[in-house]
């Protein structure tokens, strides 16, 4: 005596482009706010560590410390 069979109906799947580009553009936008975000924060921190150190004099020399 063999077991009886149940079939269950299921709906068959379907692709969502939609959800896909939405989801697509969400992740994009919180990329290009976090890369904002550290550009910010590096620029500020390069602009902060430059007006911490004196000026260069005009008249000091240059040197590409090129003699051996």
């Amino acid at each position: 005596m063999q077991p009886g069979v149940t079939w269950i109906r299921v709906e068959k799947p379907t692709f969502d482009m939609v959800g896909v580009i939405l989801s697509s553009l969400k992740l994009t936008g919180i990329l290009v706010l976090i890369a904002l975000a550290l550009g910010i924060g590096l620029g500020l921190t390069w602009i902060v560590r430059r007006r911490k150190q004196p000026p260069r004099s005009v008249l000091e020399p240059v040197s590409l410390r090129l003699d051996g």
